[in-house]
């Protein structure tokens, strides 16, 4: 299933021009996007996203372990 999301603002337009162009496609469902604010944002403040970049950074951290520093071991040999 692919959604097509119009904004608010311009639903009036869009919207009904995508529906008539998707009609004959199953997998497409055009929606109007309701949000009322950045669920993100703090306090539910309505924001536009990418309004004040710099308090809404998100961090993206790489959570594998480091790797021990050095050579390994060689293998002991089974005879």
């Amino acid at each position: 299933m692919i959604y097509c999301v119009v904004p608010k603002p311009i639903a009036d337009e869009l919207y009904p021009k995508l529906v008539e162009h998707y009609k004959d496609d199953a997998n497409v469902t055009v929606i109007i996007d309701r949000r009322e604010f950045d669920r993100r944002a703090r306090f539910g403040h309505p924001r536009a996203f990418g309004a004040d970049e710099g308090s809404q950074r998100r961090i993206v951290r790489d959570r594998r372990r480091a790797r021990v520093a050095g050579d390994l071991l060689p293998l002991a040999r089974v005879s």
